[in-house]
């Protein structure tokens, strides 16, 4: 099963969430229907949705409730977009012009929180307590990890645990947290929460693995962003880790310095210390290992079916992706 094929099970919920999105965009701010409009029609794959609507279909639901909550993933995501490329300083998301650098950083600041009080409403609007519990502590868990991010700019001595910390909270959290609500409208006991919500935790590590491996070894044109732009940023990630733990010490000593400064101008002497200690294709191997342990989980928690086997089929393609 592809992509496409992917896309395709889950096309008739996919159009409600859309039609929802653009419903609850709308605002009597003009500034804030031109900024929204701008990020949330701007490419993305909306994976986040579909990984929700998928995980609630797995899992025998048969009612509505999950296009909202789709939606309601896919307003905090948009969030913390706007906000990273604020603090970021990043000029170029999804192969366009990030917001800010056309609105400005207090706009984009201010809309950012628009799409989370939005999608707060929207929570309460569903009704249910364990639904707004689990959304509201992952939410609460990626500001933790935007913070911990900012700590860690520029720092060479970031450990694997401590990237694994921030790499959970910024981005694996929100898949957690989808999946595991999908659970909860269908009705799941505990353990089968409990096993969506590893589900997505483990497919959300292996993705955010697979972009940081990109930075070093994908295309400008396919990833959407400018190839680099975690070291010009001074970001420790995966690649650069175990490129200073296993590279000579002339590069890591290079790479030390790299991240210290930030900025490309070492950009190329750094890529060939990657390539050398073969440390992007180590960071998609335990991407791999996280996509076995997010299908072990599924599989052992809700019975065979289309639903489930797009689930399994997406973790799997995430290995391969170069965009």
């Amino acid at each position: 099963m592809n992509l496409d094929a992917i896309r395709e099970l889950a096309a008739d919920d996919m159009a409600e969430v859309n039609r929802l999105i653009e419903e609850r965009l709308s605002s009597d701010v003009v500034l804030i229907n031109q900024l929204a409009y701008h990020i949330v029609h701007s490419g993305g794959k909306r994976l986040r949705p579909m990984v929700v609507l998928l995980a609630a279909r797995a899992c025998g639901y048969q009612g509505k409730d999950h296009v909202q909550l789709a939606a309601i993933i896919e307003f905090i995501h948009t969030a913390t977009l706007l906000h990273d490329d604020v603090v970021d300083g990043s000029d170029m998301r999804r192969g366009k012009q990030t917001a800010h650098t056309i609105w400005g950083n207090e706009a984009s600041v201010l809309v950012g929180d628009f799409l989370y009080t939005r999608a707060f409403e929207m929570m309460v609007e569903l009704d249910s307590m364990a639904v707004l519990r689990i959304l509201a502590r992952a939410t609460n868990t990626i500001a933790r990890g935007e913070v911990m991010q900012l700590m860690n700019v520029h720092e060479p001595d970031l450990t694997e645990a401590d990237y694994r910390q921030v790499i959970y909270r910024k981005t694996a959290t929100l898949f957690e947290a989808g999946c595991q609500n999908g659970a909860v409208l269908a009705g799941l006991d505990d353990a089968g929460c409990e096993a969506l919500a590893a589900y997505g935790r483990h497919l959300g590590t292996a993705y955010q693995l697979v972009d940081d491996a990109l930075d070093y070894s994908g295309d400008a044109s396919e990833i959407g962003k400018n190839i680099g732009d975690d070291l010009a940023e001074g970001k420790t990630t995966m690649p650069l880790i175990h490129a200073m733990r296993e590279g000579e010490p002339a590069d890591r000593d290079l790479i030390r310095q790299a991240i210290e400064a930030g900025g490309l101008d070492q950009m190329e002497a750094v890529g060939r210390a990657i390539e050398k200690t073969g440390s992007a294709e180590y960071t998609r191997r335990l991407a791999e290992v996280e996509v076995e342990q997010a299908v072990e989980q599924l599989t052992s928690a809700v019975p065979g079916s289309p639903w489930r086997d797009a689930l399994v089929h997406l973790a799997r393609n995430s290995i391969s992706r170069t965009a």
